[in-house]
């Protein structure tokens, strides 16, 4: 479907989630066709994943990547007003736009800046659970469920790098950190922060055993050393933070993957990963759809004593 685009498209992204999907749908592209039929306009996480795809790749300002495009496609972070100042072009110039959803969670809010709401003409997803979320927030969209390479991708990445990770007795757990943006229940700390001291005081509930080594990786956008302080605190733990290269390799490497609701989680259990979610009891609901997730506050809800 995507070589029947027309061209030049545009294409703008900040955040990882959209951006990861984004490129592994162009990547039968070659460089050279990258460049003639693309305008990439790039920014944060997005801008390092794009050019380690497509690393000669021309980076584009936003006016030049929508000059003379016939179609916009753009992702729906929170990070920055880019992309929706790009949906805003796009409208005013009568150019086609469509807005990739990488989650599960504030389909409405993604289009919303300054109380202003620009929708774009087309939804983009990737799994049923997405078109349904998307058809029901958005009822006057067309809504296409596109494959989802990305995860089929970094699912045959973890497989592959299984094979070079040492068989151990250790227990090996994965914490994936994503920034939750909220304090819960008056707490005077960020929700992930509460969610890494729910899931420490509650880790005998996952039946680790006393052999066990944790290694937290941080999401693309938190900030150098945002987890240090916290890391240094643990001091009867064998805790440090994750320095794999690749979520792949983060995810090969580990026995059981713990996290509030970031994709990652959703990777580690397409590979065959036991998943956990640490979301305390009573002041979030996990917006992951996957069943087969654990959630730490009901096993927490089984132990009163």
């Amino acid at each position: 479907m995507l070589e029947l685009l027309p061209s030049p498209l545009a294409i703008v992204m900040h955040d990882a989630g959209a951006a990861n999907h984004i490129i592994a749908w162009f990547r039968f592209l070659s460089n050279q066709k990258i460049d003639l039929a693309i305008h990439a306009c790039v920014t944060g996480p997005a801008s390092s994943l794009w050019l380690n795809a497509f690393p000669h790749s021309k980076i584009c300002s936003l006016t030049d990547a929508l000059l003379n495009c016939k179609i916009l496609i753009s992702g729906t972070g929170w990070q920055s007003h880019l992309e929706h100042e790009a949906r805003k072009i796009a409208r005013d110039l009568k150019i086609k736009s469509v807005a990739v959803i990488d989650h599960w969670t504030n389909y409405c809010d993604r289009f919303i800046r300054d109380a202003e709401e620009v929708l774009p003409d087309e939804i983009w997803v990737t799994d049923e659970y997405a078109k349904k979320l998307a058809m029901n927030h958005f009822p006057n969209l067309p809504i296409l469920q596109l494959p989802n390479l990305y995860l089929d991708n970094i699912v045959g990445e973890v497989q592959s790098a299984k094979i070079s990770v040492a068989k151990s007795s250790t227990t090996r757990l994965l914490y994936v950190l994503e920034p939750i943006r909220q304090v819960w229940d008056k707490s005077d700390q960020q929700g992930e922060f509460q969610a890494l001291d729910f899931f420490i005081n509650n880790i005998d509930l996952l039946e680790c055993g006393k052999n066990i080594s944790i290694k937290l990786r941080p999401h693309p956008s938190d900030h150098l050393g945002k987890y240090n302080q916290w890391i240094k605190l643990q001091n009867k733990l064998n805790i440090s933070l994750d320095d794999s290269l690749t979520l792949a390799e983060a995810i090969a490497w580990s026995n059981i993957v713990v996290g509030c609701q970031t994709y990652a989680m959703v990777v580690a259990l397409a590979s065959g990963k036991k998943v956990v979610c640490s979301i305390p009891p009573g002041v979030a609901t996990c917006i992951l759809p996957q069943t087969e997730i654990i959630k730490l506050a009901d096993l927490d809800a089984g132990n009163p004593g």
